[in-house]
């Protein structure tokens, strides 16, 4: 059997039916070939971040087992985001702005990646708790490699009215 890691994915939407967009792409995620959903989160609601003059983002995590390599998981992900609708811009520029579906490689295990398009543990996931709430509530023991606990790094930020969605709401 291959051996697999615990990938945690950030997921976010804030055009459209976004509480649809993201069960989809969960439920695209869990179909990866060689990969387990293990659990998601619920939805959050949280303003938007960066570029503040555009509608709320929901956001949610999901854990997967998976034996595809970062890179792969990474181009699977991307693939996702496609499907959903979300073209990004070669050059960047539409990085903080509303969107269909993102997806971010928040963790792959205990690995440090730093490669162009790569970068693992994501490097702003200790300051975003749009990320760390719905990580935390999935998987209370994860730890944030160079950082440390994830519940610590979220206890050490703003919430900044993050709402957590009941099941089922979310339009």
């Amino acid at each position: 059997m291959t051996p697999t890691v615990s990938a945690y994915i950030g997921l976010g939407s804030n055009l459209g039916d976004s509480a649809a967009v993201l069960r989809a792409a969960v439920d695209a995620l869990a179909a990866l070939p060689h990969s387990r959903l293990r659990r998601a989160s619920r939805l959050y609601r949280t303003a938007a971040w960066g570029r503040t003059d555009q509608p709320d983002f929901l956001n949610a995590v999901a854990w997967l087992d998976t034996a595809l390599p970062a890179r792969e998981l990474l181009a699977a992900m991307l693939g996702i985001e496609r499907e959903a609708g979300r073209a990004r811009r070669a050059d960047g520029s539409d990085r903080w702005g509303p969107r269909t579906l993102d997806l971010d490689l928040l963790l792959y295990g205990e690995a440090v990646i730093a490669e162009t398009g790569l970068q693992v543990p994501h490097p702003h996931l200790h300051e975003r708790a749009f990320a760390l709430a719905p990580l935390v509530e999935i998987a209370p023991q994860a730890s944030i490699p160079g950082v440390g606990p994830a519940h610590e790094a979220l206890a050490r930020i703003e919430m900044g009215g993050i709402e957590v969605l009941d099941e089922g709401e979310g339009g």
